[in-house]
């Protein structure tokens, strides 16, 4: 499975896709990874429209089987929640529009599901990617680190709900 992570954000909105390995001791791969940015000063429209053809570029480019994106999650800042939102909607909407299966998956289960607990740190968060991808380096900016941590979390959560199934059949 080819999944696409994606830590959805207007300013920057990081990216990563991921693949199980071959390597028993490197459990992932991190196929592709980046950080799509839009300028603060242009018009929100072509701020959004600019997001919506990166994305568009990378699925028709990889063809990913799963796109999975950050629930919306906010405690005080409700400017920043709506531009998230935006963003989301773009990238969900590029992803149905070319029947790719979407996972949404909130900050804590993601980091539950990569460190282990959800009150995990954004360092703790890019260290484990970077063990769990076997790469030489931390992941950066976050937001990167973020988006491969969200496909890592389907993939994982993927083969649980299988095994589920698998069982109670």
């Amino acid at each position: 499975m080819f999944v696409l992570g994606v830590d959805p954000g207007l300013t920057r909105c990081g990216y990563g896709i991921v693949t199980r390995s071959a390597d028993a001791a490197i459990p992932f791969k991190a196929c592709l990874a980046g950080v799509i940015e839009t300028s603060p000063r242009d018009d929100l429209a072509v701020r959004l429209g600019q997001l919506a053809s990166d994305i568009d570029s990378i699925l028709d480019e990889e063809h990913p089987d799963v796109v999975v994106v950050e629930k919306i999650f906010f405690q005080n800042n409700v400017r920043t929640a709506i531009s998230v939102a935006q963003a989301s909607g773009v990238i969900l909407a590029s992803a149905s529009r070319r029947g790719i299966a979407v996972r949404q998956y909130t900050p804590n289960e993601v980091k539950n599901a990569v460190v282990g607990h959800g009150g995990a740190t954004k360092i703790q968060v890019q260290e484990m990617i970077m063990n769990l991808c076997g790469l030489d380096e931390i992941p950066k900016p976050p937001d990167v680190a973020d988006a491969l941590a969200l496909a890592i979390c389907s993939l994982t959560s993927a083969r649980l709900d299988a095994a589920i199934a698998a069982v109670q059949s």
